[in-house]
């Protein structure tokens, strides 16, 4: 399997190829099994064995055959209903294949994302060919180019343009930082605002406030979870500045709990990071929080 990454060495794809789907298969070519095939994708490899292997009632199978194993659930379904039938899939995510990241199958080669979104359309049981949606699932794909360009952004790259601060040693704060980002569990928006300051170290040098924006941005623009997020500016800055001392806080509102769930309308999540003398100095973290 060839592993594909882009330039942030981000692995992206892994390839399987005709040649590697058939010798996998090999091992599960036996005359005196009866192969049940996992629709979609195990019903296609069952094909490739001998006809008179296959069977199309699973209670009657000596073996499942699915493309995949990712997070388990599906062979963990069949193992409740079949527990005596053993079940195989010629890459497994969950033990010897947990690395290769996103597979695709040779006869995927010829589709894009717009096919999964076709599905998604299909699953919730709308027509993606009607006029209004005929042209979403290209749509949807040009907007992740946006609304997670945070995978493409190097935050060590942005912070690396700094400035001789002229022995400034007060604190740095900018507030306000409009953010928009998607939480990670249920791929709905959150949205608030960010501050972010820090005290700049002996070097100096400080950044230039766009740039403190750009950061914010670089990991909102990702699947997150609010705590993380912030924790991650905060150290990205702490690790190329090495200010004195950084802090950083999160208001949010997250779509996941009003439009679905307890659906409260106006809760707000705010969270925080303070590091060095924002943390240990009572009177810094103080000042910081009280801009």
């Amino acid at each position: 399997m060839a592993q594909k990454r882009d330039e942030q060495n981000i692995l992206v794809k892994t390839f399987l190829s005709w040649e590697q789907v058939i010798d996998k298969l090999q091992q599960y070519d036996r005359p005196d099994e009866s192969i049940y095939g996992i629709p979609r994708g195990g019903m296609l490899l069952a094909g490739f064995l001998q006809r008179s292997h296959n069977v199309y009632d699973p209670a009657i199978a000596t073996m499942f055959l699915d493309d995949i194993i990712d997070s388990g659930k599906t062979r963990e379904q069949y193992r409740i209903a079949y527990p005596n039938i053993p079940f195989h899939a010629i890459v497994d995510k969950t033990g010897p294949d947990k690395d290769v990241g996103w597979v695709v199958f040779p006869w995927e080669h010829e589709t894009g994302p717009e096919d999964s979104i076709i599905r998604m359309l299909e699953y919730i049981g709308e027509n993606p060919k009607r006029e209004g949606l005929v042209d979403t699932p290209g749509r949807v794909v040009r907007s992740f180019d946006q609304l997670y360009r945070g995978y493409k952004q190097e935050p060590k790259e942005i912070l690396s343009r700094s400035f001789d601060s002229q022995d400034y040693d007060e604190m740095i704060v900018l507030k306000d930082i409009d953010f928009f980002s998607m939480c990670e569990h249920h791929m709905l928006p959150f949205f608030g605002k960010a501050k972010v300051g820090y005290v700049p170290g002996p070097s100096g040098r400080v950044v230039g406030i766009s740039k403190l924006a750009r950061l914010v941005d670089c990991f909102a623009r990702r699947l997150q979870i609010q705590e993380r997020m912030t924790k991650q500016i905060a150290q990205a800055i702490q690790d190329v500045l090495q200010p004195v001392g950084v802090g950083v806080v999160v208001e949010a509102q997250h779509l996941c709990m009003k439009a679905r769930g307890v659906e409260k309308q106006n809760s707000m999540m705010v969270t925080s990071c303070l590091l060095g003398a924002f943390r240990d100095k009572p009177e810094a973290r103080q000042e910081f929080l009280s801009r």
